[in-house]
């Protein structure tokens, strides 16, 4: 009772600050056509933010609400089936940025995590940030022997204040999901549950330090991109420290230019080792902005910040492979078979209809360049296409989705005529060359079938426990019949010799 008040309370000063910036009816498109009675909900609201372009309402409501809202309107960005194409595209500019904490209580955090004085930690502290986002800010300071380094403090009260909204937001998808068959199909509860536990993930700073170690093992070959390296003495749950990145941020595009680097080789670069990432690794940083990216000696790209990171299994790249190549070759044949075999779509739809509206997609975006291609219609089609053949979200694929949109987005801005298909190509070709060529299907059968052999010691020894077990199963239950048979004699063992009892002393007292 008290859970269902705090979330109705919690929901009602949601909506009254979406409402005071006009942001409301934004949101309420999840629920489709606008009703009469939909409408008259423009009537309530407190008033409009006479400042702020109608493009960015929705934007400035959840910058108003707060932390969690931010992290939420970045993850709905991924999701334009649910919000439209419009506001999902507004929602990419959503900036996590807030005020910073005060220095005083980042030292005072640092050195309860860490069980040291902030003097014994560095020689240097700049209780100054240099950045300040939704879930922690960052320090710069300096080791004893004078390494430049980055600390990531975890802002103070923030997982209570994810754990609260969170749990609101699941309550009301449930209620959604009760009401709306549409909202069944979209599942929000899912979307819902896959952004908690990447939130909860951005919570323990440990769990980034050791993506960003990850990463850095995965992409030690690519002399195209870096990541810095994990201080782990000067790293705990609340703090991440790591080594300093010399180089320029990528939104500073003018700077880039005056320092002699290539802002279309590094643009190349970031599309590329994020693909490489993706389809090679199955592993993956998913949150490519502009504040996250620096452009280094010879166009190498260097990420920072691994709190998202996103993961897919060899299967699900072997389909993304599919559809990426069928785009970039024009091959619809290809990209419906992909989503027809990893069951996106559902077997009892039209398989040459689905073909034909993969292609109408396809057809405007190849062979131009990013800058021609608009993305809220090309949205707007493919998530129509979606609902008409009944495609089901897939959660493994959100962080993906958002990811490939806001690469594109800093690839844009670094050269506005890059072709992404172009760039693309050679990084898949050569993943479906490795892995889906008769040959690589051929070795991958062998490592399987080599796999299997070495473990089959192993498995024996389980299928020998496995049937003791059942016969232990099959003897105890013998047993229990055997127990069972002797308590059903008693019993009528008992009844006859209480009638017999009675049938005697019935004569006797006749």
């Amino acid at each position: 009772m008290f859970k269902w008040i705090r979330h109705t309370g919690r929901i009602i000063k949601v909506a009254y600050t979406l409402s005071k910036h006009d942001a409301l009816m934004d949101l309420l498109k999840l629920f489709g056509e606008q009703t009469r009675a939909i409408e008259k909900l423009r009537n309530i609201k407190i008033r409009h933010d006479v400042d702020a372009k109608p493009e960015t309402r929705l934007v400035i409501a959840l910058q108003d609400l707060g932390p969690s809202f931010i992290k939420f309107g970045q993850a709905l960005a991924t999701r334009p089936d649910i919000i439209g194409p419009e506001v999902a595209l507004d929602l990419l500019r959503l900036q996590d940025e807030v005020p910073p904490f005060a220095g005083e209580e980042a030292k005072k955090i640092i050195e309860e995590e860490l069980g040291s004085s902030i003097d014994e930690l560095f020689s240097e502290f700049d209780e100054e940030p240099i950045a300040a986002a939704s879930i922690a800010q960052v320090h710069t300071a300096k080791t004893a022997k004078g390494r430049k380094i980055a600390v990531k403090v975890l802002r103070p009260g923030i997982a209570k204040a994810f754990s609260r909204d969170l749990e609101a937001f699941q309550w009301l998808a449930k209620i959604i999901e009760f009401f709306s068959s549409e909202a069944r199909r979209l599942r929000p509860s899912t979307v819902i549950e896959t952004i908690a536990e990447v939130i909860a993930l951005e919570l323990d700073l440990r769990i980034e330090a050791a993506a960003a170690a990850e990463l850095k093992q995965n992409t030690r070959q690519n002399p195209n991109y870096d990541v810095p390296e994990v201080d782990w003495d000067r790293t705990g749950r609340r703090v991440l420290t790591t080594h300093w990145v010399d180089g320029i941020p990528f939104k500073k595009r003018n700077e880039i230019v005056k320092a002699g680097l290539s802002p279309e080789k590094l643009s190349e670069n970031l599309v590329q080792s994020f693909l490489s990432q993706a389809l090679n690794d199955g592993y993956f940083h998913a949150d490519l902005h502009q504040g996250n990216l620096f452009a280094c000696e010879d166009n190498k790209v260097t990420a920072i910040d691994f709190g998202i990171m996103g993961r897919i299994d060899l299967r699900t790249r072997r389909a993304l492979a599919d559809i990426l190549l069928g785009f970039a070759n024009q091959d619809y044949d290809r990209i419906a078979r992909a989503h027809f075999d990893m069951g996106y779509v559902p077997s009892d739809q039209d398989y040459v209809a689905f073909k034909q509206a993969i292609r109408a997609i396809g057809e405007p975006v190849v062979g131009k360049p990013l800058s021609e291609i608009s993305a809220g219609k090309l949205l707007g089609q493919l998530f129509e296409t979606t609902g008409r053949f009944n495609m089901h979200t897939q959660p493994q694929l959100i962080l993906l989705q958002k990811t490939m949109v806001t690469a594109e987005g800093v690839a844009l801005n670094l050269n506005p005529d890059i072709n992404m298909w172009e760039v693309s190509r050679p990084v898949i070709e050569k993943w479906v060359t490795e892995n889906l060529s008769p040959i690589a299907i051929v070795k991958d059968t062998v490592k399987t079938t080599l796999e299997t052999v070495a473990r089959l010691p192993q498995i024996l020894e389980d299928v020998e426990e496995i049937v003791h077990n059942m016969k232990e199963m099959q003897s105890t239950r013998a047993r229990r019949r055997s127990s069972f048979k002797i308590f059903l004699y008693g019993i009528a063992g008992g009844m006859v010799g209480s009638a017999l009892c009675y049938m005697i002393y019935m004569l006797l007292i006749n």
